[in-house]
């Protein structure tokens, strides 16, 4: 039996952390695991500017843009027409940002991550355009909450913060490493801040939901490549290379799941409940698919953007996680795009909304390892330009179309 699928807006997450199973092995006859690639340190030199985008990736972009290319000239055109990048933008910092259960209440959320993705926004338009004063303006925003915040508090706060630290470091590594107007007390002050107030949010995970790791992960990542911190590299690395197999489904894994290391929960009937009910599994299937396509996108996300910093770090671990990623986007893509949802999965019951979450690993996975991917290709074609969804992601289609890095 097919049921009607339903749409919903982009929400913002709630709080209530789930129990999580541990891993479950694979099953008697089950195929063998994909080869995962050696475990290695962060690097010894870091690349920089190295997180999301690297420098080779923003020479592509420009050249693409001043040359009048497509995708790329809708997509900067898109983003200039943004409020996001605009010069006269004035930041909102406070001292203690306070996030309940889906932003209630809501004490300078929305302040902070839109903050944030205009320090970046407005860091991609300094490098495209080379006038300097979207780089003066994305300082003076890093600067003016670098000078005021103290900690992030309420439910919400692991999420608020691995939001936001996913957006600063990315302005901050393009500004830092490409533009000399940024004082050396100013560059000091927001470093003491993601190591301060950032930093420790989020290192050390979540139980919740996946996509709140695997974001938090994301921002330790960043903000490790920004201080240099080489030990929260391989933390941070270490925990998302647990996370990613217990966020998404391959038939690799056996009769059920993996799930997040060290749990000590084991059952079928806690896996199951842990997956949203969801009792018979496929590949690309991820731990909230059943919930919604909204907060799946979020951890897909999540997961593109962690391993593409870790390419331009020499890291690549695209190589391990491919499997997992080319079929969830597949999965993902293939709803969206409005095929009938058997009664197998989510009980014939889709909430759409995926976002615009698809660009980056789509451009990691289909262009640069050639990996057929026809539902993802065509939903990211057809989402083109790929906007922000206002909480981490932005202007996708612009950095990562068809992008060599």
């Amino acid at each position: 039996m097919l049921r009607r699928v339903r749409t919903t807006a982009v929400a913002v997450i709630g709080a209530a952390a789930l129990a999580v199973a541990s891993i479950a092995a694979p099953a008697a006859g089950a195929a063998p695991l994909p080869t995962t690639t050696a475990v290695k340190a962060a690097p010894a030199t870091f690349t920089h500017p190295g997180v999301l985008v690297g420098k080779g990736q923003l020479d592509f972009v420009r050249s693409k843009v001043n040359a009048g290319a497509q995708p790329w000239k809708r997509a900067y055109d898109q983003m200039m027409a943004h409020s996001l990048a605009s010069l006269s933008r004035t930041p909102k910092p406070r001292a203690v940002v306070e996030c309940g259960s889906y932003s209630n209440p809501n004490n300078g959320c929305t302040d902070e991550r839109q903050d944030a993705l205009a320090a970046y926004t407005l860091a991609l338009a300094w490098y495209i355009t080379q006038d300097s004063r979207y780089a003066r303006k994305s300082i003076e925003i890093m600067d003016a909450w670098s000078a005021v915040i103290k900690d992030h508090t309420n439910t919400n706060a692991p999420l608020q913060t691995g939001w936001a630290g996913s957006s600063w470091p990315r302005a901050a590594e393009i500004i830092r490493y490409t533009y000399t107007g940024w004082s050396a007390a100013g560059v000091s002050r927001f470093s003491t801040m993601l190591r301060d107030v950032y930093l420790p949010k989020v290192i050390n995970g979540s139980n919740s939901n996946g996509n709140w790791e695997l974001t938090m992960m994301e921002a330790a990542l960043g903000i490790s490549v920004f201080l240099e911190d080489r030990a929260a590299y391989d933390k941070a690395v270490s925990k998302f290379r647990g996370r990613v197999p217990a966020f998404i489904y391959i038939s690799a894994d056996g009769a059920l799941p993996k799930a997040p290391p060290g749990s000590g929960i084991d059952t079928r009937a806690e896996i199951v409940g842990y997956w949203q009910g969801q009792s018979t599994f496929v590949d690309g299937l991820t731990q909230e698919t059943c919930r919604d396509f909204v907060h799946t996108g979020y951890g897909l996300s999540a997961i593109s953007h962690f391993a593409e910093t870790t390419r331009i770090q020499g890291q690549d671990l695209y190589p391990e996680i491919s499997e997992r990623l080319r079929h969830a986007l597949g999965l993902q893509s293939k709803y969206q795009l409005g095929a009938a949802v058997p009664s197998s999965l989510c009980k014939g019951d889709l909430t759409l909304g995926l976002g615009p979450v698809t660009e980056v690993g789509f451009n990691a996975l289909g262009n640069r390892m050639g990996i057929a991917m026809t539902n993802t290709q065509k939903l990211t074609e057809q989402q083109r330009p790929a906007g922000t969804n206002v909480l981490f992601v932005a202007w996708e289609t612009l950095t990562h179309a068809g992008n060599p890095g």
